[in-house]
């Protein structure tokens, strides 16, 4: 999963992907979940093919929640909300997820605009953030749903999206980060973990992830090639409240 990344400047977007450079849209660039960060998709206003430039909260709202906070609903006696972690999206099953299901099957498919993301690597014994980029120099476009929200009190409507996440235990770099479930009894590692890595969208399949059917796009979710990454520990460390909650956070993905 990923919690943190950087967003790459409008100068950087309009080089990239040709599109941003007369946008007002305004974004972080340090991201966090809830932050608000950049994202492309299919343009909604247009009869014919284009791709849309949108700033949105980094945590997709489902359209049942009260506030743009995600929350589920209540239950059946169930007095209150409980908050939702939807900024990551378990690519397993993502049809059926009630938070999700909506986007994936109307198509609501985005790219997410990031220089970089960090991953927490544990094989210390301790946190060690590490940062992925790109070895060609480009920025990620990393694979993503996106969904609107209506807030009844004010007519405010919201921008939101999700990061897609698949299993990486596989993976020779991936499955090196996050820490290591346990087992609750024994406090051992569990033999079988679920590492998990967000998906790349390279550029020359950008269109077809935005238009294609949800089953064509199923064929597109798959892990990042290892030539692509280049991956060290980060320069610059994390705040000592965050490091100390990543297993909450871990602990909390949606799905």
């Amino acid at each position: 999963m990923c919690t943190r990344y950087i967003t790459p400047e409008d100068r950087e977007i309009e080089a990239a992907w040709y599109i941003g450079a007369r946008s007002a849209e305004r974004w972080m660039r340090s991201m966090r979940p809830l932050s608000t960060g950049v994202f492309i998709r299919r343009d909604r206003e247009r009869t014919e093919y284009a791709r849309e430039l949108v700033a949105g909260q980094w945590g997709l709202i489902p359209a049942h929640s009260p506030s743009h906070i995600p929350q589920n609903k209540p239950r059946r006696g169930e007095m209150k909300s409980k908050r939702l972690s939807t900024y990551n999206a378990r690519f397993d099953g993502i049809e059926k997820k009630p938070t999700f299901k909506d986007a994936w099957a109307h198509s609501r498919r985005c790219v997410i605009l990031a220089d970089s993301f960090d991953e927490p690597c544990w094989e210390t014994g301790a946190n060690v953030w590490w940062r992925f980029k790109r070895t060609d120099g480009r920025p990620w476009a990393l694979a993503g749903l996106w969904s609107p929200w209506l807030d009844r009190e004010t007519g405010e409507m919201w921008e939101s999206f999700t990061m897609i996440t698949i299993n990486a235990n596989l993976h020779p770099i991936m499955a090196r980060m996050h820490k290591p479930e346990v087992d609750k009894a024994t406090k051992r590692p569990l033999e079988v973990q679920d590492k998990r890595s967000v998906v790349a969208i390279e550029e020359h399949d950008i269109d077809r992830w935005l238009t294609c059917s949800p089953q064509e796009a199923r064929e597109m979710v798959e892990l990042i090639p290892v030539h692509l990454i280049d991956a060290a520990p980060a320069s610059t460390a994390p705040d000592v409240a965050e490091a100390g909650q990543q297993q909450e956070v871990e602990s909390s993905e949606e799905g």
